[in-house]
């Protein structure tokens, strides 16, 4: 199960404790938000996509779209979205638990500007019903990146309308 997996790996850095688990599902940016009691933009989404044998993993704030023209200039291709069954083999957790942590070898993490707004941010922990909080210094170095790219819209105050 990928939270085990997840789990085994924060309990490696101290803190599998602060995982958060809830009895209702924090599948989306919405349930998320509303299991945890704040806002949606904090939810720290993680959008897994490929071009042609790369799996790349952008995470980004729960208000931001990955803009296309963006996408192609970071990463030299079209953003197309991993299926579900192409998430758990590509990423090694499933949609909905999708997470930066303690993924397959190989997939390419990503963290967007979107995220350096907040304080804190709320990841999922490879399971459709769990997340974690941490600074995005902390989402930097568990997540293991230092990779930022600025690929999204729709949360800069000037790109609201």
């Amino acid at each position: 199960m990928s939270i085990e997996r997840v789990r085994a790996y924060f309990k490696t850095l101290g803190i599998d404790e602060r995982i958060q688990e809830f009895s209702v599902s924090s599948a989306t940016v919405a349930l998320a938000a509303e299991a945890l009691g704040v806002e949606g933009a904090r939810i720290a989404k993680s959008l897994s996509f490929k071009i042609d044998d790369r799996t790349i993993l952008v995470v980004a704030a729960g208000d931001a779209k990955v803009d296309n023209t963006r996408y192609k200039a970071a990463f030299g291709g079209k953003a197309k979205m991993l299926t579900a069954e192409e998430a758990v083999e590509r990423v090694g957790h499933a949609v909905g638990g999708v997470c930066p942590f303690a993924v397959n070898d190989g997939v390419e993490v990503y963290l967007d500007e979107s995220l350096r707004r907040f304080d804190t941010v709320f990841p999922a922990a490879g399971s459709a019903n769990s997340a974690i909080e941490m600074t995005c210094e902390e989402l930097e170095r568990y997540a293991k990146t230092d990779k930022w790219v600025d690929v999204c819209k729709n949360w800069r105050p000037e790109e609201q309308v």
